[in-house]
């Protein structure tokens, strides 16, 4: 059921509307070199071809992942000759273009430089950080989109009615049955069109039956790469629904997660640098029971352990904020540093030794709890060849109040 023409493919209206470049480009016969971004299952393959058909191109497909430098010049002796034959041009498309390593991506500059090939990358990772710069100058991205249900029914819809390469006359199936699968497909075309051909495949009859569907699409999970874009996308959804007070933004982000497969202990400690990165001294009793959150993970597992996990979102979420912690500790990180290594000031050093005491370590140290307030007003705690640095700003928020109070009160004596 591969689109054989533009007028079959469904979706990704947002580069080929009409009046969109890339459509113009593939209607004038004007292809140039291109990386399609995008998940599984959204026509990255099938546009490659059509563009190659369009516009009346040799094309060649290869697989990163199967692939060498040595197909790399095969398919370029292939496209210098079919030139020769024809005059005409090669489209190249490389699946999966992500797992080639800098020197065999570098391979493809030449020919894409002198016309000999127009180049498609097809990935499912992001480009920013898999291809080089050199190949990215050269090619235009393309994102496409997963595919919304209303582009997959009619995938669904189509291969129903095809009388050459799809089910037409064979069988009748509801329009919840359709939308079932669609919902399940997750916006991908291929898994809509495998779940329709195992639904027909389990039919006797005429009609494919709501149970069988049922069946069919059970235990489906959505798309979650563990590793990828989407993995990284979702945890930092949920990271700033949490860190925006957002409870139940951050459930449906914390349950979409676990429902793509998710390992629940990376959220939990995912969670637990967010307890201190956000919401810090403001709610201190956040980051103990993130802790106790992810112990109950470990004792009891998935999926008791996981409504732990939800009580500690829902809490953090709800918790004042305050990243004045996670800001003094950068400041202080960035002097320690730049300054290099100062001396401890001798007042503040140990003395264990008579010789240490001899050389003045410990000298004139005021014991902060013998003084008013349990506060030596006045005592330097930074290196002597350093100015002092107010580093933590305690938020008008939470438990901070107070310690926000506190301070000013010391730092005016």
């Amino acid at each position: 059921m591969r689109p054989a023409s533009l007028a079959e493919f469904f979706g990704q209206e947002h580069i080929l509307a009409s009046g969109k470049p890339l459509l113009r480009a593939i209607e004038d016969g004007r292809a140039h070199s291109m990386v399609f971004w995008g998940p599984p299952g959204t026509g990255k393959t099938t546009l490659a071809r059509l563009i190659a058909r369009t516009t009346d191109s040799h094309f060649i497909a290869l697989s990163a992942v199967m692939a060498g430098v040595k197909d790399i010049r095969a398919a370029v002796s292939q496209a210098e000759q079919y030139r020769q034959m024809s005059n005409r041009g090669t489209v190249l498309f490389l699946d999966e273009v992500h797992r080639f390593n800098k020197s065999q991506q570098d391979a493809f500059l030449p020919f894409v430089e002198d016309g000999t090939l127009t180049f498609i990358g097809a990935t499912t990772e992001n480009p920013s950080f898999e291809l080089n710069n050199a190949l990215l100058s050269r090619a235009r991205v393309y994102v496409l989109k997963v595919l919304d249900e209303t582009a997959l029914l009619a995938i669904l819809r189509r291969a129903l009615t095809d009388v050459d390469r799809g089910l037409a006359g064979r069988f009748a199936i509801g329009k919840a049955s359709l939308s079932l699968i669609a919902q399940a497909a997750d916006g991908d075309a291929r898994r809509a069109l495998n779940l329709l051909e195992l639904a027909a495949d389990l039919t006797t009859g005429k009609e494919i039956a709501e149970e069988t569907i049922g069946e069919v699409v059970a235990g489906g999970r959505r798309r979650f790469d563990k590793q990828g874009e989407h993995f990284y996308d979702q945890i930092s959804a949920l990271h700033k629904s949490v860190r925006g007070s957002d409870p139940d933004a951050s459930l449906y982000w914390l349950m979409r997660m676990l429902d793509g497969g998710c390992e629940p202990l990376y959220v939990a400690r995912r969670m637990i640098r967010v307890a201190s990165e956000d919401i810090g001294n403001a709610d201190p009793r956040a980051l103990q029971l993130t802790l106790n959150a992810w112990e109950a993970l470990e004792r009891l597992g998935s999926p008791e352990g996981e409504l732990a996990l939800a009580q500690a979102v829902v809490y953090l979420a709800c918790a004042p904020k305050s990243n004045a912690v996670y800001a003094a500790a950068k400041a202080a990180r960035k002097d320690a540093e730049d300054l290099g290594s100062l001396d401890v000031p001798m007042h503040l050093r140990n003395a264990p030794t008579r010789l240490m005491k001899e050389l003045g370590y410990g000298e004139n140290y005021r014991y902060a709890h013998d003084e008013e307030g349990a506060v030596a007003s006045g005592e330097k705690y930074f290196p002597d060849d350093m100015d002092a640095r107010t580093y933590y700003h305690p938020v008008p928020r939470g438990l901070e109040i107070k310690i926000r109070e506190k301070l000013a009160e010391i730092r005016k004596k």
